[in-house]
C-alpha cells in the first residue's frame, strides 16, 4: 500500500502516524480526547471500515484505530507473527510503548478474538465490544482443509502477487462483500478495491489466515473475567449471529445483543444504530476516568 498515494483520500488521514515498534512499524490514528477506546479491524480490512462510527465517539473519548500488521499500511515486520497470539502480543508491547491503556477495546470479526486476547494479556483492565466476532472455529471438513489451504497458499512463491491481481478485478470484490450480507456504497467498495489489489495487504491476509489458532481461545472463554459485549447482526452471511450467542453464553461476564437487517459489515451500513448499542457499556467502561 502506497501511503504517499493514499493519504489524500483516506479516512482520517491527517490523524495518522508511524510507529516503529518491533517487529513491525505500525499505521496508528489517533483522534480525539478523553478516556482512551481501542479498535481493532476485521481481516483484510484497514482503519477506513471504522469512518462512520468514530465520529460518534470522538466528542467524549480518544479513539485509537491500528492496522493489523501486514494489512492497510502497517508494514510487517515478521511474517511469522501473523497468528491470533503474535498479533496481540505485538499489539500489547505497541499500546505500551505509547502509554496507552484502552478502557474499551471494539473489535470487529477477528478483531473482536483480538480484542479478548489482548485483554488478557493486558496490565490495565479494559472491557471488550465485539461486532460480530468470529469467535467459532471452522466445522467439519473446512476446519481441517481451510487452515491447510491457506497455509499452502501463503508459502507458494507469487501466490499474493497472483491472488491480489485476481482479487482486484471488480466484479470479484463485488461478489466478496455480497457474501458479507452487507450493502456498501459504491465509494464504500473501492476502499476495498483497492486493498484487494494491493499484494502486500493480501499476502499478509493469507498469512493470518494461515497462521490463525482459535482453539486455545475458544478453550479459554469460560473462565475469562473480561466484561464484554458481542453484538451480532441477523443478516450475516459470514459469521452467524449463532456464534456471538454461543461465546455469550461461554464467557462468564458477556452479554449478547442481536441486530436485525444488518450484516457483517454492520459498522459501515448504519453506524448510528451501532453507536447507540455500544454507547452504555462505553459510558460504564469509561466511568472510571482516562
Amino acid at each position: 500500500m502506497n501511503w504517499q498515494h493514499a493519504k489524500h483520500y483516506w479516512p482520517f488521514a491527517q490523524y495518522s502516524q508511524f510507529t516503529l515498534q518491533k517487529p513491525h512499524l505500525w499505521h496508528i490514528q489517533d483522534i480525539g480526547t478523553g478516556p482512551v477506546i481501542l479498535l481493532i479491524h476485521g481481516a483484510g480490512s484497514t482503519t477506513h471500515s471504522w469512518q462512520y462510527l468514530v465520529p460518534f465517539l470522538t466528542d467524549r473519548y480518544r479513539v485509537i484505530m491500528v492496522d493489523l500488521p501486514g494489512q492497510g499500511f502497517t508494514r510487517l515486520g515478521a511474517q511469522q507473527r501473523c497468528g491470533l497470539d503474535h498479533m496481540a502480543e505485538d499489539l500489547t508491547s505497541c499500546l505500551t510503548a505509547l502509554d496507552l491503556a484502552p478502557k474499551v477495546i471494539i473489535g470487529h470479526s477477528a478483531g473482536a478474538a483480538i480484542a479478548l486476547r489482548l485483554a488478557e494479556l493486558a496490565k490495565f483492565d479494559c472491557k471488550v465490544i465485539g461486532i460480530n466476532a468470529a469467535l467459532d472455529h471452522f466445522r467439519g471438513v473446512a476446519g481441517v482443509l481451510f487452515p491447510l489451504l491457506a497455509k499452502a497458499i501463503a508459502n507458494m512463491p507469487f501466490s499474493s502477487s497472483l491472488l491480489s491481481k485476481i482479487a482486484g478485478h471488480d466484479q470479484t470484490v463485488d461478489r466478496i462483500l455480497k457474501g458479507t450480507g452487507s450493502t456498501l456504497t459504491a465509494a464504500d467498495l473501492e476502499f476495498y478495491k483497492e486493498l484487494m489489489r494491493s499484494r502486500s495487504h493480501i499476502g499478509a491476509t493469507l498469512q493470518m489466515m494461515a497462521q490463525w489458532d482459535l482453539e486455545p481461545l475458544l478453550a479459554r472463554l469460560p473462565r475469562l473475567q473480561t466484561e464484554t459485549h458481542l453484538i451480532a447482526s441477523s443478516n450475516d452471511l459470514a459469521v452467524p449471529c449463532a456464534t456471538s450467542q454461543r461465546a455469550a453464553a461461554l464467557l462468564p461476564n458477556a452479554d449478547y445483543q442481536a441486530l436485525p437487517n444488518l450484516g457483517h459489515l454492520a459498522h459501515e451500513e448504519d453506524a448510528a444504530t451501532i453507536a447507540a448499542c455500544i454507547a452504555p457499556m462505553l459510558d460504564l467502561g469509561c466511568a472510571s476516568g482516562t
